[in-house]
């Protein structure tokens, strides 16, 4: 009996251990899992991400006609960004630091001559989304992001972070994000001071630096209010926007001998009014339409009252697996240049905001960027070739004819002829890895006096065949990717 309990017993100890051993491998398996699971969670919560693009580019009357007999400049520019982000409970924060500079603009031992305008490093975002709904919550996103942030939307025509340029385009904003079902609304604000004032709030938009807006207007905004509202079909793309910035109000004061005018900022503000529609619309699986119609109302930034439009339209038709092209137009108003402008004379010029107008305008960016072309609008008829040679390259071509969209005085009393030129753009990109590509671009124009005239370019004995070429490198890294 004692030999046939001792048995037992021993058996039951054994199964004891054993269950414990199963236990205590599963405990130790199960906390090995959270804690990679933890580890994994903490790397998905935080990004690290970077760019470095060099631009090397040849410019032979870029932006505006040179003169005949000038030399064409040769440069290169660098942007740099370092980028982090942080995911956690119903919150977001995300911060982006830039360095953009042209190579060889510091000495290269010291860095104590860099003046104001030369000193490229800024803060492009810095920003943080708090989610107003739990995580359980059935909306997809209901959420505040308020801070330094692009502002972006639809093809990027009237706002967009207009990338091409090396520091890009940001605003100091707030904005209350909703999505669900397809629905997207966001409103948006934002208010400009020039520094921490102890009284009133006075604002100075005016930097000599820096030709803020487009059709370069060279005044900030001082406040801007905006809402948007996006629904996703099954034909397409439908949007809404009214955008309403504001200028500060000044007045024009001469004094002195001789007489000098200055300009003197006061209280309130002139309020410019920007609605409109956008659509993306697939009209059968292999032709798509997009465009929109804009109105601007109110008053511009020197206080004139604004009637102006702007309608576009672009189709795209798919030609085998690889090839698209397709005609469009783009329209916006402008003032006919054969009357006399005055200070009660409404404003029919028509301005895109805040958007990316290398994408729409050329890429030799005569209109609509930091260099103007007189106040008479534009048409723009283009015709546009996409064909992707293999799944990392693409080949583009763009050509288009530039015409004003009013009248051009020759300053006798007669008409210039409306029509202003003609541009071809070549456009290759090449993705050598997914974080390496290259774009290498080349420009020509066929420009008539018409643009070189005073009304627009106002460039005597103008070179008409101006050309441009760039070479650009782009690399994105992920820091935190797996290899």
């Amino acid at each position: 009996m004692s030999t046939l309990t001792n048995l037992i017993l021993k058996n039951q100890s054994q199964k004891k251990e054993s269950l414990f051993n199963s236990k205590l491998s599963k405990t130790i398996l199960l906390g090995i899992a959270i804690t990679c699971l933890g580890k994994f969670e903490a790397k998905a919560q935080f990004t690290l991400t970077g760019q470095l693009r060099d631009r090397v580019e040849m410019r032979a009357g870029q932006g505006t006609l040179q003169q005949k007999g000038d030399k064409a400049a040769l440069f290169t520019s660098q942007r740099t960004r370092l980028s982090a982000g942080y995911t956690g409970y119903r919150f977001k924060i995300y911060t982006s630091l830039q360095d953009v500079r042209v190579w060889g603009q510091d000495a290269s031992s010291i860095n104590r001559t860099t003046t104001e305008a030369n000193n490229g490093i800024l803060l492009h975002e810095a920003w943080a989304e708090i989610s107003l709904v739990d995580t359980l919550s059935t909306i997809q996103n209901f959420s505040v992001k308020a801070g330094r942030q692009e502002i972006s939307y639809d093809d990027q025509k009237v706002l967009g972070s207009l990338d091409w340029l090396q520091q890009g385009r940001r605003h100091d904003a707030i904005v209350f994000k909703y999505a669900n079902k397809g629905w997207i609304a966001d409103v948006g604000a934002a208010f400009n001071q020039n520094k921490e004032n102890n009284t009133g709030t006075i604002y100075n938009g005016t930097n000599s630096a820096y030709g803020a807006g487009t059709n370069g207007i060279g005044t900030m905004y001082k406040s801007f209010q905006y809402a948007y509202i996006g629904k996703k079909f099954f034909f397409g793309d439908l949007s809404f926007l009214f955008f309403k910035d504001d200028f500060n109000k000044y007045t024009n004061v001469t004094a002195g001998t001789p007489p000098v005018t200055t300009k003197v900022n006061g209280e309130g503000v002139w309020s410019r009014n920007t609605t409109g529609i956008y659509y993306n619309v697939n009209a059968t699986r292999k032709l798509n339409f997009m465009g929109s119609f804009y109105h601007q109302g109110g008053h511009d930034k020197d206080g004139r009252s604004l009637s102006a439009n702007m309608a576009s339209i672009t189709s795209t038709y798919q030609v085998g697996r690889k090839l698209f092209i397709g005609p469009g137009v783009d329209y916006l108003s402008g003032d006919d240049g054969t009357k006399t402008v005055t200070t009660t004379s409404d404003n029919n010029r028509f301005d895109p905001l805040y958007g990316t107008p290398h994408k729409f305008w050329g890429s030799m960016d005569y209109f609509y960027a930091a260099n103007g072309f007189g106040k008479q609008g534009l048409l723009n008829y283009f015709f546009k070739i996409k064909y992707n040679a293999k799944d990392n390259l693409s080949f583009f071509l763009d050509v288009h004819g530039f015409e004003s969209a009013n009248k051009i005085t020759n300053g006798a009393g007669g008409k210039l002829n409306s029509y202003l030129g003609t541009e071809v753009d070549l456009t290759v990109r090449y993705n050598l890895t997914k974080i390496i590509n290259f774009e290498a671009g080349y420009s020509i124009m066929k420009a008539t006096n018409s643009l070189a005239s005073a009304p627009v370019k106002n460039v005597a004995n103008a070179d008409l065949t101006p050309q441009f070429a760039y070479v650009m490198l782009n690399i994105k890294p992920n820091f935190l990717a797996k290899k």
